[in-house]
């Protein structure tokens, strides 16, 4: 499993955030919101410009989460469109989505002392990241 802390800690450092609408949009990226029925989100690069697409429907957290998600792509993984990430893709055994999934969680936990916390559970709960991605902690 990769390990994305370092990268995460340069860019956290850099844009003084660890908000990825707020990453995204100081690299430049665009953000979009559409209804895309059962799609999350997804990440593409068209012409050189990069552009996370979110689907408007969901609750906050989890456009947090999808942007998060999306961001991985666009830095990890920023040569591939990647495929959309659907409902169920959670579970994807996918090298691309979990190290997407991966960079995520990672981000979203930046600087959080997980001792403070009593359950995995809570962790997951508390900063908005889906109950699938505990293999992540």
């Amino acid at each position: 499993m990769a390990n994305f802390q370092e990268e995460i800690s340069k860019l956290v450092k850099k844009h003084d955030t660890n908000d990825p609408f707020k990453l995204a949009r100081s690299l430049g990226i665009v953000i979009l919101f559409y209804d895309l029925g059962q799609t999350y989100g997804f990440f593409r690069t068209y012409k050189r410009v990069k552009t996370i697409v979110i689907n408007n429907q969901l609750d906050e957290w989890l456009k947090r989460y999808v942007c998060a998600h999306e961001l991985g792509h666009a830095i990890i993984h920023s040569d591939l469109n990647t495929a959309f990430l659907k409902k169920n893709t959670f579970y994807s055994i996918g090298r691309i989505e979990r190290e997407a999934n991966e960079f995520a969680v990672n981000l979203l936990l930046y600087d959080k002392n997980l001792e403070e916390y009593e359950t995995k559970f809570d962790v997951l709960r508390e900063n908005g990241i889906p109950y699938e991605m505990e293999g992540f902690l």
